[in-house]
């Protein structure tokens, strides 16, 4: 599970952020919303609201960013070729600016707690670090610690890793290296899968016909009942899709009833965009959440219409479970107390300077009767444009 990630001196946001999924014990509503049997309680989805060119995409293009470096930190580049911390180097652009970035990132499940991250610039690792946190015995232990000159191995994986320490390059994650050889111990390992294995995705993924015939054959051979059941709940008025090899190549098919009772067959790509995207949302979330996954979409409301987004996210409140959510969208129809905790709402807004900030819900005193939309579209807790009158004149 995905407990915290933070990031500073990324694209638009100079500042430290914190992204925080722990839930605040003091909130009793929505219960649901938990992921609850460890040494604090999670939160199962989060929603980020921001306005157009708030940064609230630079976030979950930070996250990518950060993924990315972790899985290719070790590839060989040409020596034509810029090194991988140049190519995802992105700090704050609107200042002299020569200070590093930094990523961090909390996991755990329910036995402990792995703390990892790292400071970089174009150049080199500045910095990097790994830690553990058993909740049995409340005892934190130091598993990596890498400065420019040095790393330090922690004494309980000391004797086997210690050797390779000096055979780490200067542009490469320690992370990323350990897990790519032959350990006894599993702690490198685990950690890279946990910040490989994130599923991220923006709305060009659902319309990418590669994806749909990497993912749709195997979902329609193994799971069709459950694709027919999601498409009938949301009322597509879908009542089977298949697929079949024509000319060496895939082609969809769904069937529609018509008024005469009979089926109507259609070419899948016929169907709405919102419909498509729902089949490989549901194929993905579902995936996501058998695997005890964490799914990171940008404008997760674009092409759905809101009860749609709603049945989306809904999929995560499954207490078999511990499958996390975070979008960012523009729709307020379900920023409401109805369906989230205060704890799942977070705000990005930029300012004049073009420094983007990240704030929660609970970061502000909340009335007991207040409206979250309609307090946020006054601008109460930020995150809106900010517009000017403007008028277009007709010529003569």
């Amino acid at each position: 599970m995905l407990a915290q990630f933070s990031m500073k001196n990324v694209l638009s946001f100079k500042d430290e952020i914190v992204l925080d999924m722990t839930s605040i014990p003091a909130y009793k509503e929505h219960p649901y919303n938990l992921i609850t049997g460890t040494n604090d309680n999670f939160v199962r989805a989060a929603a980020i609201y921001g306005a157009n060119a708030s940064g609230k995409s630079n976030l979950y293009n930070g996250i990518q960013l950060f993924q990315k470096i972790v899985v290719s930190s070790m590839n060989t580049v040409a020596a034509t070729e810029d090194n991988i911390l140049k190519k995802y180097f992105n700090p704050f652009a609107f200042e002299d600016n020569n200070e590093p970035s930094e990523y961090q990132v909390i996991f755990c499940n329910t036995e402990r707690e792995y703390t990892y991250g790292f400071e970089f610039n174009d150049e080199k690792i500045i910095s990097e670090w790994l830690y553990k946190k058993d909740y049995k015995s409340n005892r934190k232990s130091i598993l990596l610690e890498r400065t420019d000159n040095d790393i330090t191995i922690g004494a309980s994986i000391r004797r086997e890793c210690e050797k390779y320490k000096k055979q780490v390059p200067s542009e490469t994650l320690a992370l990323t290296f350990f897990s790519r050889l032959s350990l006894n111990t599993n702690v490198f390992h685990d950690v890279f899968s946990e910040i490989t294995q994130m599923m991220i995705v923006d709305t060009k993924y659902y319309e990418n016909p590669r994806i749909i015939e990497r993912l749709l054959p195997e979902a329609i051979d193994n799971n069709k009942d459950e694709i027919i059941k999601f498409l009938t709940a949301i009322d597509t008025g879908i009542k089977d899709i298949f697929y079949e090899n024509i000319d060496k190549k895939i082609e969809f098919f769904t069937y529609h009833k018509g008024k005469d009772s009979k089926d109507y067959r259609l070419n899948l790509y016929s169907e709405s965009q919102g419909t498509l995207k729902c089949i490989i949302l549901f194929i993905v979330a579902s995936s996501i959440i058998q695997h005890n996954g964490i799914m990171i979409v940008d404008e997760l409301n674009t092409k759905l219409h809101p009860l749609l987004l709603k049945f989306i996210i809904d999929l995560f409140k499954n207490e078999k479970t511990t499958a996390q959510l975070i979008y960012t969208t523009h729709d307020t129809t379900l920023l409401d107390k109805k369906f989230f905790r205060r704890d799942q709402i977070w705000f990005v807004q930029k300012d004049e300077y073009g420094y983007s900030s990240l704030s929660a819900l609970s970061d502000f005193r909340i009335r007991s009767d207040a409206s979250f939309e309609k307090d946020y579209l006054s601008g109460v807790y930020g995150g809106i444009p900010a517009l000017t009158d403007y008028s277009v004149e007709a010529g003569d």
